[in-house]
């Protein structure tokens, strides 16, 4: 059994109310992530693409193939900070021995666009709960240059796909919180040794 959730915990997910264009550094990320999605592209030397998928991912809110509850768009429910957009709770499990940490990454890979990186993440985590990460874990630039949660916001008739894919890290990333999005990816890419994902869509 894994121990009880690590405290404090920070309402840390954060949001801007609209979506900016998107930056430089936000589209080379955006790569990386589709690169490690697909199990090749940025992998660590000696994963020859092989990267095992056999991580579960749920949630109590969201549902496999499902759009995005509207509560986690950014025309949608406000946070309990009025912050905008609540990040949504995210569970995982059947993580392989000797993991080192975790991390989460959100992404849209038609938009090639990042919405949400949280690195660092204890290994003994089964879950983020709704609008909190912890006080630990480090939260990296997302496409929009924030360090946060950015939720996605569906176009009417565009129909999207927005990922929400947990790693498992063979150690910790030697990163800052608010680190540059591709630089994180590329060190998540170097370390990921396991993945798992839950593709939810814009409609």
């Amino acid at each position: 059994m894994f121990p009880a959730l690590p405290s404090p915990w920070t309402t840390s997910a954060r949001t801007a109310p609209g979506r900016p264009a998107l930056r430089g550094a936000g589209v080379v990320g955006a790569g990386a992530v589709l690169a490690l999605a697909t199990g090749c592209g940025v992998l660590s030397p000696g994963q020859n693409g092989d990267m095992p998928t056999n991580i579960d991912v749920t949630s109590p809110r969201m549902q496999q193939g499902e759009p995005l509850p509207d509560a986690y768009a950014c025309g949608g429910g406000e946070s309990d900070a009025d912050e905008g957009p609540a990040s949504p709770p995210v569970r995982w499990s059947g993580l392989p021995d000797g993991v080192g940490s975790i991390a989460l990454v959100v992404d849209d890979p038609q938009a090639a666009e990042v919405f949400w990186v949280v690195f660092d993440l204890d290994p003994q985590l089964v879950e983020l709960r709704q609008n909190t990460v912890p006080a630990d874990a480090k939260q990296a630039m997302n496409s929009s240059g924030d360090a946060g949660y950015g939720a996605p916001c569906p176009t009417d008739g565009d129909v999207h796909e927005y990922r929400f894919t947990v790693y498992a890290l063979d150690g910790t990333l030697d990163l800052p919180d608010g680190a540059e999005l591709s630089r994180t990816l590329e060190a998540i890419a170097d370390q990921a040794v396991a993945r798992g994902s839950l593709v939810t869509t814009s409609e």
